[in-house]
């Protein structure tokens, strides 16, 4: 028996994802959850799990491709009574306005969707979901099998001076761009083709979707045309792009220097992934909660003994404690004083939503970019938790295997600048978020101390906070308890 794995919904509605690497080929049996294939989606990278027991006799997507949620990217040949959701498996031949059926991968069968259900949730702009791994998420009104997507590169200039993109094979081509189809948004009254969280996006960026031309399959509007249209490079509009279709080419594009000089001039990478979404989450909180920011130097020389007296201890031992530790402890303290830095603004509903948990958020650079993961019921764990917690977090986002479900549901953040030597910023607050702690670098300086000045060690701490849920009253006495918990690790005992 023939099954085919389509790609699921990994998170936050996401409607498409890169296949970065197989780790199986045609002819290999696999096990019932082995690990069959690394995708990127816009927040992490996520290994796929095999959802049947079997041999792969079809891998229908090349790496490097991206592939639209509910499209089948591998085929299983199975026994009959190989224990595999019934759900997950459809016949070759389907209506173009199907929804994608679910599959499970502890094998637990799910029910399908009907047709008329399948009806209604178009009509209600929303689809039948899933946790992680589960769900197809929102329906891509597609009847056709995506090809795979052309890397471009737009050109502003005539072409007589257009730049030539590194082209060694003649197949690569220059290639006009079409004119939308008759079915795309705004060739008619209809409602623009796109997916929920494509609306929500152009709504936080204040984009009419009408306005806009999409360029998926059957004139779907994607992330990318929203963010071009914002960019002012709305690809319908350009009038010549580059195409680099060879693996090599996949990741870098290079643009020559004028004809005769050698070397290259500029290297284009492109936006994509994590970056991608980096970039669109941050320009959304940036023109939409008023941020301000507030800064307080502080005298942390007794949190730093305190420190190195908690890693000589027997209880600390084979942990790693650094002073984000200490940090993310005061914060976590001080968000029991003031909690309207743990809350959210829903402008959807017109409520402030107070949290009474915290998922604490903590910026990580990675090769891929800029994520955010969180610690969930951070305030619920004790200083020795926290550490392992905090230590298997940044460990994790840094070798890019952070899952979609770590980097959502945060609700205060602090990003450490300091390791790289800085000392004070403004830190762009985290979408959803009320507030975020930029925490510098601790350094010695003379300092008053007893009346005399003497070397201490100092940091400076940058708050930044959403203006509409929290008064500068509010945010000043957080970032105060926080100073004072650091300059005096004994104040604890009058916060709690």
């Amino acid at each position: 028996m023939i099954k085919e794995f389509r790609l699921p919904d990994l998170g936050e509605g996401l409607t498409e994802s890169e296949i970065l690497s197989w780790k199986v080929g045609v002819g290999d049996t696999v096990k019932l959850n082995q690990v069959i294939a690394e995708v990127e989606t816009a927040k992490a990278v996520v290994e796929l799990p095999s959802p049947f027991a079997g041999v792969i006799t079809a891998l229908h997507e090349q790496p490097g491709t991206i592939v639209e949620v509910g499209k089948p990217i591998v085929s299983f040949e199975v026994a009959d009574d190989a224990g595999g959701s019934p759900s997950a498996s459809t016949p070759v031949e389907r209506d173009a306005g199907d929804v994608p059926a679910e599959f499970d991968v502890n094998e637990n069968p799910a029910p399908s969707v009907t047709e008329p259900a399948a009806a209604g949730a178009a009509e209600a702009g929303t689809a039948k979901r899933q946790p992680n791994l589960v769900g197809y998420g929102a329906v891509v009104e597609s009847s056709s099998r995506p090809a795979r997507r052309p890397r471009t590169m737009i050109s502003k200039h005539p072409v007589s001076h257009m730049t030539v993109v590194n082209a060694p094979a003649p197949s690569q081509h220059v290639a006009e761009t079409s004119a939308p189809a008759a079915g795309a948004p705004g060739a008619s009254g209809e409602r623009p083709k796109s997916t929920p969280p494509v609306r929500k996006l152009a709504k936080d960026l204040g984009v009419e979707l009408g306005t806009v031309t999409g360029t998926g399959p059957g004139g779907l509007i994607t992330r990318e045309d929203v963010q071009n249209f914002v960019d002012g490079g709305d690809l319908a509009a350009a009038h010549h792009s580059v195409t680099v279709p060879d693996r090599e080419a996949r990741d870098r594009e290079v643009t020559a220097g004028q004809a005769g000089t050698p070397g290259e001039r500029e290297v284009r990478t492109p936006i994509k992934g994590v970056r991608k979404f980096t970039a669109a989450a941050m320009v959304s909180s940036a023109f939409t909660a008023p941020h301000v920011t507030e800064f307080l130097t502080a005298d942390v020389t007794p949190s730093m003994e305190l420190l190195d007296k908690l890693k000589a201890s027997r209880t600390f031992a084979g942990y790693k404690l650094t002073p984000l530790t200490l940090v993310a402890k005061a914060v976590l303290i001080a968000l029991r004083r003031n909690s309207s830095l743990n809350s959210r603004w829903d402008e959807e509903r017109q409520e402030i939503v107070q949290f009474n948990y915290v998922n604490l958020g903590i910026a990580a650079a990675t090769p891929r970019g800029l994520t955010v993961p969180n610690i969930k019921d951070a305030d619920r764990l004790s200083l020795l938790e926290l550490s392992e917690a905090l230590t298997g977090l940044t460990e994790t986002a840094r070798a890019g295997k952070t899952t979609p479900a770590d980097l959502s549901g945060g609700t205060v953040s602090i990003t450490n600048i300091g390791v790289f030597g800085i000392d004070a910023g403004t830190p762009i607050l985290n979408p959803g978020e009320a507030a975020i702690l930029a925490m510098g670098a601790v350094r010695r300086m003379p300092w008053e101390y007893q009346g005399e000045v003497a070397l201490r060690q100092v940091m400076t701490l940058s708050l930044s906070f959403d203006h509409r849920l929290v008064d500068g009253e509010q945010g000043s006495r957080f970032l105060a308890d926080v100073g004072a918990i650091l300059a005096e690790p004994g104040m604890v005992l009058t916060m709690v």
